[in-house]
């Protein structure tokens, strides 16, 4: 049996990558890949859309598809995420984040997914989790344990890395759509990010490629991951997979918050209730409805200062990318460098200006932004 394992980077297409294999579990099961569940949640769905192909009544099918409706949950869209910060948790004697809940413990996951693979006998299985680009740093003996997973399986890796500029930018805000409270990206933050995975790309790589000797590793670039159609065509071009006929397409998933509105976040995330944060939050991620941001890709977060010390720290890191596969990992990297004509200073100004204070949801809201545009222009 071959195993397949996605161990990373955040920001990159992971979701949509789960979402697809989670829609298409049942026609990628028929073509012997497995994405297994991990918990009763997952389980359970899985072998209700299974029961969905057969010969069933039209009530039963009925009440099944009632049962389904609603957002999927994140224990069966992304099992493997669930078990990654179970294996954390346990770790630290914590607990994983709420939006796993109810997970039962490690082992029983493990047991859950070998009890798969014993039973329905797939040729191939993929564990996909970006949570799992945590372990290599701070615990490595859990790379040892999913390794042992499937002991007698043929084993590939695959990660996908972001040019660091741009991943920075793109993981600070995901932690401010999560309601993290964080300080600026230019102002404290990015310090505590270059000493840690979301920086130091070897500390992801290099403890996955000495564990698994003899594994094929897919190293990729995402600008390359782009350029073959996005995170799902990549992950089956490189890894050899057939890609079901008549697949579901996973669709836009995972929306970032724009350049101009991060800084909005932040504040939310800091001064407001957290109801009133998340309300906030939601509407900047489809602000767009009524007022066009700077676009990304004008929108300076960094500055040429912190530009050429990021450049700096990064080049041994690149080096050592490189020479895994053979050639520049980041043939732009040069553009790190480059500062972008907009400061997210006047991004912001410009977006507090021109939000219709009539399309916020209520008075708390409005309250804040007419306090955050004075603010600005003082």
């Amino acid at each position: 049996m071959k195993a397949i394992l996605y161990f990373g980077h955040h920001k990159v297409g992971s979701t949509a990558l789960q979402s697809f294999l989670y829609q298409n579990q049942v026609a990628l099961m028929r073509q012997g890949l497995l994405y297994p569940g991990v918990d009763f949640e997952s389980l359970s769905l899985t072998l209700a859309r299974l029961l969905g192909e057969l010969d069933i009544s039209a009530d039963q099918a009925a009440e099944m598809l009632e049962a389904q409706t609603g957002p999927t949950p994140m224990n069966a869209r992304e099992p493997h995420n669930a078990l990654a910060f179970q294996m954390i948790a346990q770790t630290h004697k914590g607990k994983a984040p709420n939006w796993h809940p109810l997970l039962p413990g490690t082992g029983q996951m493990i047991r859950a997914l070998r009890m798969q693979q014993r039973f329905l006998r797939p040729s191939t299985v993929v564990l996909c989790s970006e949570v799992m680009s945590n372990f290599g740093a701070d615990h490595p003996e859990l790379i040892d344990r999913v390794r042992e997973i499937y002991p007698e399986a043929e084993y590939s890796l695959y990660c996908v890395l972001r040019r660091p500029d741009e991943y920075l930018v793109s993981w600070h805000a995901q932690r401010l759509r999560f309601g993290n409270k964080l300080l600026p990206l230019n102002g404290g933050a990015l310090q505590t990010y270059i000493r840690g995975i979301h920086f130091d790309y070897r500390k992801v790589v290099e403890p996955w490629r000495d564990r698994f000797p003899g594994a094929t590793l897919h190293l990729r670039n995402y600008t390359d991951v782009l350029k073959s159609g996005g995170s799902v065509e990549d992950f089956f071009a490189e890894t050899g997979l057939e890609m079901p006929a008549g697949a579901i397409p996973a669709g836009r998933a995972n929306e970032s918050l724009p350049r101009a509105a991060m800084e909005i976040a932040r504040r939310a995330n800091q001064d407001l209730p957290p109801r009133e944060a998340q309300e906030m939050r939601q509407y900047l991620l489809t602000c767009d409805r009524h007022v066009t941001p700077v676009p990304n890709r004008d929108v300076e977060m960094f500055g040429a200062e912190i530009r050429a010390d990021l450049a700096e720290r990064f080049a041994p890191i690149h080096d050592w990318l490189s020479a895994e596969i053979g050639r520049p990992f980041f043939p732009d990297l040069d553009e790190m460098t480059r500062t972008l004509p907009v400061p997210e200073a006047e991004a912001t100004a410009d977006l507090l200006a021109r939000l219709p204070l009539s399309t916020l949801p209520n008075e708390t809201l409005r309250s804040f932004i007419r306090t955050l545009a004075r603010e600005q222009a003082a």
